[in-house]
């Protein structure tokens, strides 16, 4: 009877344990892996959150329409060499490399299918914030990240059923339509109305961009934070993945930079097109991917999303204080080439005083 009670003590004792690596409610375990059920604080918190960063993002891109130029834009339009190469390397270059990268770091099929679906996503919104920090073609940035999620709608299908043939059948994948749409509807209309300001009042929408510009870069934190708390995940993903994860971004910025380059584009069109080409819509890929696959599946892949979103991040803001001390240096440098200039100009100036008896002419005041 003893033996019985002691040996029941080390059961529940056990299971006590176990239960702290694997809660009882998760529906996938494999070890310390597990993939726990939304619960209701989660999904009222994703719902307040989602709404809270919905108006935020509207406010954002209304603030950069202020800092559109109507002709400008419609430049761009008539004239889309811009958007034309920012297209190449949306949907060329991005889905191209993530191919790559599934090939050389030989994932799994299902974790090369999420590489690639965040290789065909379009420009994330994050990118037109940042694009204006590195004072880039605001005109551009804007009318890229409107034609990249517009056109979304037809390459993203064609271009996973090239892509992801020889890992999956490409039907398995649910493209999220009406997500698209909404993010769409969501730029166009604030974009379009920032526009309007700006052309009417010139001088209130710098007020406006300048305050929306803080707006935004607290609000690209805030979404990288979200995503933390509400996808935190105690499963262990692969090590590739995360190599992946960091190499991918930094791969799209610099190919989408060299590429604009070699089109002829000016340099702070190269800055523009570098950060829509590296900056992804990670959102919309989480939508496809918990659309698109079972809950063991998600247990493989379901983090990258924000694994990119994280180091998009981390590449974006270093490419904002490079360019900040470059253009510091810049500017340093140039009023100390000007103060040079003036010495030499005030020498020559008193010499020639000298030689002519004191007088100094007009031209050289």
């Amino acid at each position: 009877m003893q033996t019985y009670l002691l040996s029941q003590q080390f059961n529940t004792r056990s299971l006590a344990e176990n239960s702290t690596v694997c809660p009882a409610n998760a529906t996938n375990c494999s070890g310390t892996s597990c993939v726990l059920p939304e619960d209701n604080f989660n999904e009222t918190l994703s719902i307040i959150l989602s709404a809270v960063l919905t108006i935020m993002l509207a406010l954002v891109m209304f603030s950069m329409g202020c800092n559109v130029d109507i002709k400008k834009f419609w430049g761009h339009i008539k004239r889309p060499w811009g958007i034309f190469v920012g297209f190449l390397c949306q949907f060329g270059i991005m889905p191209l490399t993530a191919f790559l990268l599934s090939l050389v770091f030989n994932v799994l099929p299902i974790q090369a299918v999420v590489v690639l679906i965040m290789g065909c996503c379009p420009g994330g919104t994050a990118s037109n914030v940042i694009a204006y920090w590195v004072d880039g073609d605001m005109d551009l940035s804007i009318s890229m990240t409107t034609c990249s999620t517009l056109l979304a709608m037809g390459m993203m299908p064609l271009c996973l059923f090239i892509y992801t043939k020889m890992w999956t059948d490409s039907n398995a994948i649910v493209l999220p339509y009406d997500s698209i749409g909404i993010s769409l509807v969501a730029l166009i209309i604030p974009v379009s109305f920032g526009i309007y300001v700006n052309h009417r009042w010139p001088s209130k929408a710098k007020i406006i961009l300048k305050v929306g510009s803080i707006v935004g870069a607290i609000l690209i934190v805030l979404i990288a934070v979200v995503g933390g708390i509400l996808y935190k995940g105690s499963w262990i993903i692969s090590p590739k993945l995360w190599v992946i994860g960091t190499i991918f971004p930094a791969a799209g910025y610099s190919l989408g930079f060299f590429l604009a380059r070699i089109a002829g584009l000016s340099w702070h069109r190269c800055r523009t097109v570098s950060l829509e080409t590296g900056m992804q819509n990670t959102q919309l890929c989480s939508t496809i991917v918990q659309l698109s696959f079972s809950p063991e599946q998600l247990e493989l892949m379901f983090t990258f999303p924000l694994i990119y979103s994280i180091f998009q991040l981390t590449f974006a803001l270093l490419i904002l204080a490079g360019y900040r001390l470059y253009r510091r240096h810049r500017v340093k440098t140039k009023t100390d080439v000007e103060k040079t200039e003036e010495k030499e100009d005030s020498k020559s100036a008193s010499s020639q005083a000298k030689i002519n008896g004191g007088f100094v002419s007009n031209e050289t005041k």
